[in-house]
């Protein structure tokens, strides 16, 4: 039996159905990697970021989070290269699907119960969203700018309803907009973190401070 198609499964009703000791037999999310491209570039090296949001309230599924993840990769590696960028997935599917399989095949009236114990076995995963949540975020260099534009409008396309395209203010993936973030550089007030940075307040010992 093949997959339903993903409006059956659209939208969010009650609470979330997740994997437990309670609910076993859960298969595994078609999406496996939620970091990609250059994930050990500092920050310093990719100033401008973006990111994909969901226009509504909604359900994500595992496989549809593949194919955007899929098309974003290839799109900037062919026009960018495979180091220009660094990708993150920022929802997971954790929602668990269920289904109340039924026969088709010849005789099944004899075997079926009907609604008789009508809940389902679970069958796939998928993300909750909101509307206003991030997606997809993307940092890089300015020059690739374009083309990571192009390659979430493309990725779009794979996820129902609504989504939109932000350009961040923010310096990559920190919290800081950009004047500031070359204002704290400047100062000697940043520690590098990983993809992001870490600020020296004002506060503590004077040793620190000279």
């Amino acid at each position: 039996m093949g997959r339903r198609p993903a409006r059956c499964y659209r939208w969010c009703h009650g609470k979330a159905y997740i994997k437990s000791r309670y609910c076993r037999g859960v298969p595994d999310a078609k999406i496996r990697i939620f970091d990609l491209g250059r994930k050990k570039a500092g920050a310093d090296e990719f100033p401008f970021c973006c990111h994909l949001i969901s226009n509504e309230l909604e359900q994500l599924s595992s496989e549809a989070l593949e194919a955007g993840r899929i098309c974003c990769n290839k799109y900037i590696t062919k026009m960018g290269g495979k180091d220009s960028f660094h990708m993150r997935v920022r929802v997971h599917p954790f929602h668990v699907l269920r289904i109340n399989k039924m026969l088709s095949c010849a005789g099944a009236d004899r075997l079926q119960t009907g609604m008789r114990g009508a809940f389902g076995k679970p069958t796939g995963l998928v993300a909750r969203v909101k509307i206003g949540q991030i997606i997809f975020s993307i940092r890089s260099k300015d020059a690739n700018a374009p083309h990571v534009l192009e390659a979430l409008r493309r990725a779009a396309y794979k996820f129902p309803g609504r989504q939109k395209i932000v350009v961040s203010k923010k310096w990559g993936f920190t919290r800081y907009d950009k004047d500031q973030y070359l204002k704290y550089k400047k100062e000697g007030r940043l520690i590098p973190d990983g993809s992001f940075v870490k600020l020296v307040n004002n506060h503590g010992p004077l040793v620190k401070a000279h």
